[in-house]
């Protein structure tokens, strides 16, 4: 039996109990396979789901009134993805999957049990979706104050270190699955531009790319430049009592 993904990244913030452990096993017992471009949920439809991402890459988006999209969020595995439809009945984006993936589904109603039975879960989640709100927010920042390459290196920056969370084995390299276009929409780039702006990051040395592999050359200065700061690699959860 494959190891929970989202497991796997709780651990890395908490000490969970064996008893944590088989209700989120519980939870995601129902999994779901897609194909990139297959829709998970669908900005304002009626949708009562969650998704626990086990394998693969999906992202979510805003439809805009002028017909373009803004992708706000990038999910990989480990991740609970929908937590902002949560407060209402209709989806707030489009979650899209991005590559081959595996999902295991959770209805907000079973999260609400989860929340009851088990509060120490209920607080580690809200820390990581805390966490992630917040990566969000750096990069979304990074549009209006940012130059291209600031921009795209910050993407990839904030790639790597949630990968480094639950991918294993990352320590400089990935294998990016999102198209110029998933990148230029997260960013706020043309394609033409998202292409131009990573040859200029392999001229001045910052990264190299060999198909669908991009390793970072120079992550210190990337940080240096952007003012990247990792929200994932170290949660805080010392406030969440011990179990009893």
């Amino acid at each position: 039996m494959r190891r929970s993904a989202l497991v796997t990244r709780l651990e890395q913030h908490l000490a969970m109990t064996a008893e944590e452990r088989d209700t989120l096993d519980w939870a995601e017992r129902r999994e779901m396979r897609f194909t990139p471009g297959q829709l998970l949920m669908e900005q304002d439809r009626p949708n009562d789901m969650l998704y626990i991402v086990q394998q693969g890459w999906v992202h979510s988006a805003r439809r805009l009134v002028n017909g373009s999209r803004q992708i706000v969020g990038f999910h990989y595995a480990g991740d609970l993805v929908g937590t902002s439809s949560i407060a209402w009945s209709l989806a707030t984006n489009t979650v899209t999957a991005v590559s081959d993936c595996i999902v295991s589904e959770l209805s907000k109603g079973a999260l609400g049990r989860i929340f009851k039975a088990q509060p120490r879960l209920a607080g580690a989640l809200y820390a990581i979706s805390a966490a992630d709100y917040v990566a969000m927010g750096d990069r979304l920042t990074s549009i209006g104050r940012m130059g291209a390459i600031e921009r795209l290196s910050l993407l990839l920056l904030d790639i790597i270190a949630r990968l480094r969370v639950t991918a294993g084995g990352v320590v400089d390299s990935f294998d990016l699955a999102l198209t110029q276009q998933d990148i230029g929409d997260a960013v706020g780039l043309t394609k033409v531009h998202v292409s131009r702006t990573f040859g200029d990051m392999e001229k001045r040395g910052l990264i190299e790319r060999s198909g669908r592999r991009v390793r970072l050359l120079a992550e210190r200065d990337m940080i240096a430049m952007t003012g990247f700061v990792d929200r994932h690699g170290v949660i805080e959860t010392n406030w969440i009592p011990a179990p009893e």
